[in-house]
């Protein structure tokens, strides 16, 4: 009878685990896309031209992203973007032109807002 149960519980045990993981899981619904991408980073504004390696800190707030750079580069925020297939996301809007190409393992900038422009070839 108790080999008949711990056999029961692991069963049970077994169905919620394969149950709880999903295998239709979005890739952006998990945020592949956040976290630090390291390479080459640029920033150019009136005042000052940065060019160096570095890091890119990326993070989702709602439905919009912000890019956190090192070397005191100032962050490029509220950038909205576009899905273009299960591991790569687009820049989309009218708050700046240019792209920004995020996948899980490269992030790509050459965006410009307000005369202040950021480029960025990086990767995880």
């Amino acid at each position: 009878m108790r080999l008949m149960l711990k056999s029961l519980a692991v069963l049970l045990f077994s169905a919620f685990v394969m149950s709880s993981c999903s295998k239709d899981t979005d890739p952006a619904d998990v945020d592949v896309f956040a976290g630090t991408f390291k390479g080459s980073i640029g920033y150019r504004d009136a005042d000052r031209t940065v060019a160096a390696n570095g890091n890119v800190f990326v993070t989702k707030v709602g439905s919009r992203y912000d890019f956190r750079f090192s070397e005191g580069i100032p962050d490029l925020t509220g950038v909205q973007f576009e899905k273009k297939d299960a591991n790569t996301m687009t820049s989309i809007g009218s708050d700046g032109t240019g792209l920004i190409t995020i996948t899980k393992d490269r992030l790509v900038i050459g965006f410009a807002r307000n005369g202040r422009n950021w480029s960025a070839d990086c990767t995880r």
